[in-house]
This record gives structure tokens, C-alpha cells and sequence, in this order.
């Protein structure tokens, strides 16, 4: 339990970063399959069709794209007590 614990804030790190270096290329694309297949314009994208202003619907994206990437994160992170100075037990005697 205690691996797991030293290790979450890590892994919040990376997916934040691994949502930040996507949150660009994935917004141009799912703007534009938007735009090509129904006609939405990137405002409404983004906006969530003006629900949220333009900052708001940012952070909105941002945070839905950061859930797939924790996911990502806790599965290539590496799971061994011994990367992260943590002693084995040895169990009940």
C-alpha cells in the first residue's frame, strides 16, 4: 500500500504532463473532425456549445483529456518497491 501512495504523486505528474504535450494536437484534430463531419465551429467545440466560456471550456478539455492519460500512467508505471526505496516486508511471523 505504501508503494502505491509514493508513487501517486508521480504518476498525477506524468499524466499532467502527457496531457499537456497532447492537449494541442488532439484538440486540432477533434476540432477538425467536428468541423469536416458535422459542421461545428471551434468556438461551439470548445465552448461546449457556449455552456462554458472560452477559458472554462479549456480547463474543461484539458481535464477530460488528463483522465484517459492517468489511466496511461498508472499502467506503465513502474510497479517494483525497489525504484522507490520502499523495504519489502517480509510478512507475519
Amino acid at each position: 500500500m505504501r508503494l502505491v501512495l509514493r508513487s501517486l504523486p508521480q504518476m498525477v505528474v506524468m499524466a499532467a504532463i502527457v496531457t499537456s504535450a497532447l492537449f494541442v494536437p488532439v484538440g486540432a484534430l477533434l476540432i477538425w473532425l467536428s468541423f469536416a463531419l458535422f459542421g461545428v465551429s471551434l468556438r461551439a467545440v470548445v465552448t461546449f456549445g457556449s455552456l462554458l466560456t472560452v477559458l472554462e471550456g479549456l480547463l474543461a478539455w484539458w481535464a477530460l483529456l488528463f483522465l484517459p492519460a492517468l489511466v496511461y500512467a498508472a499502467c506503465v508505471m513502474p510497479w517494483s518497491a525497489r525504484e522507490y526505496g520502499v523495504q519489502e516486508s517480509e510478512g507475519p511471523r
